[in-house]
Parts: structure tokens; sequence; C-alpha cells
């Protein structure tokens, strides 16, 4: 319902209705709406920024390894749900509570992605210029709705890592992240 229509039409009876539920079952998972909205908050939170920084620490060889890891994000929807992350953005537009907790984990992201350019010897300047580029570039994707088949994203996606890296991926490092993503080659 949230990324369907926004935090406003989350209400218990409508939720109830759609879940086939009694509104007092609802009552046994959450103690009143605003306990729902908190766990979808914590649930995107946990999902969408949970598994960024997880990925900016998976082990790679070089930096240009390591955005490909990053770029799981981006392709696998299991790690990262872009409308989830759409929808809260949307929300927070309209609430200053969320706003805040919005503007924290977007700078918990962002300190994730820069300590992985830190591990690689860029300067503390490189590290953040190109940390905020990656990730403005894909909230740029997330926010324009930009809808492009997967496969012609993953043909894109050496040049955007020689973009961000300042050097091409190896033809090896593209095998792996490939292989790790051979499901969504043909979508």
């Amino acid at each position: 319902m949230l990324v369907e229509s926004g935090a406003d039409s989350i209400k218990i009876m409508a939720l109830a209705k759609t879940l086939d539920i009694s509104r007092t079952s609802f009552y046994w998972h959450f103690e009143d709406r605003q306990a729902l909205l908190d766990a979808l908050v914590r649930c995107w939170k946990e999902k969408n920024t949970g598994n960024l920084v997880a990925q900016t620490k998976v082990y790679a060889e070089t930096i240009t390894e390591a955005i490909l890891n990053l770029f799981d994000c981006w392709i696998n929807p299991k790690l990262f749900d872009a409308q989830m992350d759409f929808a809260i953005r949307n929300w927070a537009h309209h609430s200053q509570e969320l706003k805040t907790i919005m503007e924290q984990t977007d700078h918990e992201r962002l300190m994730a992605i820069q300590a992985m350019f830190l591990r690689f010897g860029f300067d503390e300047q490189q590290a953040n210029i190109r940390a905020h580029t990656i990730y403005y570039t894909q909230i740029g994707y997330i926010s324009m709705m930009v809808e492009e088949p997967v496969s012609y994203r993953i043909k894109k996606m050496p040049t955007y890592v020689e973009t961000f890296a300042g050097q091409p991926p190896t033809a090896s490092e593209l095998a792996r992240f490939k292989d790790r993503h051979i499901s969504y080659l043909s979508k």
C-alpha cells in the first residue's frame, strides 16, 4: 500500500480487508497504525540501508570490484527495494520526523560508500565526491522512476564503474558480476 498509494493510504480497515483479516486481528501484530508505520520504516532501513552498507564491505581486490559489489544492490531487489525507497522519500516530504530519519540514512549510506573508496587509497575529498556521485546517480534513477531492462543496465555498468572509479573493471570482475546476475540478463 505504501509503494502503490503512499503512507496516507495505509489505514487499518483497508489493510485488514486487503489481508482478509478482522480489524481486531491487526492489533495482535501492531499496537496501532503508528506502530505499523514505524515497522515499515525499520524494515526499509534494515533492508535497503543494511544491505547497501554490507555490500560496500564485501571482499574486493580492487575499487572496481568493490563498486560492482555495491551495484548488486541496483540489480537485485532482494538487496535493495527501489520502489520502497521512492515511497519512503515521498512520505518524507510530508513528515519532518521521517525527513530527519531519511537524512540520517542517506548520510549513513554515503559514509559507507566513502569508506569503501578510502579503503582503496583514495584521499578524503576524492572518496567523498565519488561516493556522492555514485549515490546521487542511483537516487536519481529512483526519483526519476527510470525503467529500463536490467540487461541494458548491466551492459552500461562497466562505463559507470570506469566513470566512478577512474579505471575500468577487468574482464574477470565483469564476468563474476554477470554470473551473480545471470537470471536478470534476459530481463
